[in-house]
C-alpha cells in the first residue's frame, strides 16, 4: 500500500512540493592494490571503503520553482537526484516529494515526474525517437488530443521535425538530449529533474531549449530541478540556487545574493579617447588587461569605494565609454567551493 504523509499542513496545501531532511547516502565500495596477488588475496578477504556521498543534507522546494542544484564533480548532486527520482535508497534521512516516498511508492510517484540524465538516455536506441514517444502515450495512457497537442508543440519549439524521425543512434549528443526532454515532459509531470540538459547542444539550441523550459515552467507551473555546470543555464533560467560540496549544501538562497556574500569585487571596461600610457595606481584596484584604447580594471569593493574608482579614473583618464559590471557568475561559484573545502 502506498506510503502518504498526511500532516496537517499537507491537507492545508502549504506543504513544499519537495521536501528533504537530513539526507544521507553512504556506499561501500571493494578497494584493491594492482597485481595479481592483491586480485588472489581480495577472493578471501575484502578490504571495504565506506564513502559519505551525502552528510546530511536540507533543502526544500516550493511548486513552480526552477532550482539550480550545483556543485564541483563528486559534490553529491547526481546521488541526490538519483533519490529524489526513486533510483537510489538513501542511508537515512526523510525526503517527501508530492506526499511520496520516492523509493517507496516508485510505480506511482513517477507517473508525477520526469527525469533527464545527460549521460543516459530513455529512448530505444534503433528506433526513431518519435516510436518512443507512442510507448510513452500508452505507457502514461496520455489521451489522444492531449498527447499530439504537446508533441506538436513541443517539436516545433525545438525545431525538431526531421531529427524524431531518425534513428537515436544516429543522432548526434544534442539531438538526443532535446529527444529525452520531449520524452520526460509528454506526460505533463508536476516536477522535472534535469541533470545537465544542455551537453552537447550548440548555442542556439542552448537558447531555445532554455526558452522552452522557462515557458512549460510559466504555463504549467511545473516545477524544475536543473544539475549542469552550464553557469549559462543557471543564470537564464533561476532566482535560486543550491550549491551543494562534498555532500553538504553550503549555499541555499537568491542566485543575485551570493555576488554580494562571497565575492567583494567589481569589473570596470573603461574607453578610452586617446592612447593613454598613463598607469593606474589605485588601492584595491588592479588592471587585468590593457589594449591601445581600453583597459579593464578588477576592484576588489571592500577596500575602495566604486564612487572613488570613478573620480580617479575621470581626472587620470580621457573617458570615452565606463561599463561597470559584476564578476563572472562562474567566478563567484568557483570562489565558493573554494571557501567551503
Amino acid at each position: 500500500m502506498m506510503r502518504r504523509f498526511t500532516d496537517s499542513i499537507h491537507q492545508l496545501n502549504m506543504a513544499p512540493i519537495i521536501e528533504v531532511k537530513n539526507l544521507k547516502k553512504v556506499f561501500k565500495t571493494h578497494k584493491r592494490e594492482a597485481g595479481i596477488g592483491s586480485a588472489i588475496a581480495s577472493l578471501f578477504r575484502r578490504k571495504y571503503v565506506y564513502k559519505e556521498a551525502l552528510k546530511g543534507i536540507s533543502f526544500s522546494i516550493e511548486k513552480g520553482e526552477i532550482v539550480g542544484f550545483i556543485g564541483p564533480n563528486g559534490a553529491g548532486k547526481s546521488t541526490a537526484i538519483k533519490i529524489l527520482s526513486g533510483v537510489l535508497y538513501p542511508t537515512g534521512g526523510i525526503v517527501k516529494v508530492m506526499d511520496y516516498v520516492p523509493w517507496e511508492d516508485r510505480e506511482e510517484y513517477v507517473r508525477d515526474i520526469g527525469v533527464v540524465f545527460g549521460q543516459k538516455h530513455q529512448l530505444w536506441w534503433d528506433l526513431p525517437a518519435v516510436d518512443t514517444f507512442y510507448l510513452h502515450k500508452v505507457i502514461y495512457n496520455i489521451p489522444d488530443k492531449d498527447f499530439k497537442e504537446r508533441l506538436d508543440k513541443m517539436v516545433t519549439l525545438l525545431d525538431m521535425q526531421e531529427i524524431i524521425k531518425v534513428p537515436v543512434r544516429d543522432l548526434s549528443l544534442g539531438e538526443r538530449m532535446k529527444c529525452q526532454i520531449v520524452a520526460a515532459l509528454l506526460h505533463n509531470p508536476k516536477i522535472v529533474f534535469l541533470d545537465e540538459p544542455t551537453i552537447g547542444l550548440d548555442v542556439v539550441a542552448k537558447d531555445k531549449l532554455r526558452h522552452f523550459i522557462k515557458e512549460v515552467n510559466e504555463k504549467e507551473k511545473t516545477t524544475f530541478l536543473v544539475t549542469t555546470h552550464d553557469m549559462g543555464d543557471i543564470e537564464k533560467l533561476c532566482r535560486r540556487i543550491i550549491i551543494i560540496n562534498r555532500g553538504a549544501v553550503v549555499y541555499d538562497g537568491a542566485l543575485e545574493k551570493i555576488r554580494g556574500l562571497y565575492l567583494n569585487k567589481k569589473i570596470f571596461d573603461v574607453k578610452l579617447d586617446e592612447e593613454s600610457r598613463k598607469q593606474l595606481k589605485l588601492k584595491g584596484c588592479e588592471v587585468v588587461e590593457r589594449k591601445q584604447y581600453s583597459m579593464k580594471i578588477e576592484a576588489d569593493t571592500s577596500k575602495i569605494a566604486v564612487k572613488d574608482i570613478i573620480n580617479k579614473l575621470l581626472s587620470e583618464f580621457e573617458i570615452a565609454d565606463l561599463i561597470i559590471s559584476d564578476p563572472p557568475i562562474e567566478e563567484i561559484i568557483q570562489a565558493i567551493y573554494k571557501r567551503k573545502k
